[in-house]
């Protein structure tokens, strides 16, 4: 087998991926993480956005939300409220659910609202984003 690591998704309703994978770049708090095996270890916060995996000389792109990551020389961990497949967002559903978190902001809400609201657009424009810079 190659020199890989061993990459986790988890989110709060399923584990999303898991395997052995050549490379993870992200992005954190501080920038943009390229990961390879050998890394050191590091725990950081992720911000809501890409999240590409390299393997077998493919790359693997998901949206991903905020969340934490646990790195080792031989593993990534990632824990994130949203992680979705490239492949999988419907481009249609992200830009109407975009839409209604955008008029419900302009409401009158409760700070726990707004935060939810806010959280709900952040997910769907992340989502559009992944899905239109890489459409087939």
């Amino acid at each position: 087998m190659a020199y890989t690591l061993q990459l986790e998704i988890v989110t709060p309703e399923a584990k999303i991926f898991s395997d052995h994978v050549e490379m993870v770049t992200l992005t954190g708090v501080e920038g943009e993480m390229g990961i390879l095996p050998g890394h050191a270890p590091v725990m950081t916060q992720l911000t809501a956005g890409e999240l590409t995996v390299r393997k077998e000389g493919k790359n693997i792109f998901l949206a991903v939300g905020d969340g934490f990551v646990q790195i080792t020389g031989e593993r990534v961990a990632v824990l994130t409220d949203m992680a979705i497949k490239a492949d999988d967002i419907d481009e249609a559903k992200a830009a109407e659910a975009m839409q209604r978190a955008e008029s419900r902001l302009a409401q009158k809400l409760s700070d726990e609202e707004a935060a939810t609201i806010h959280a709900a657009l952040v997910h769907a424009t992340t989502q559009l984003h992944v899905k239109r810079r890489h459409k087939k």
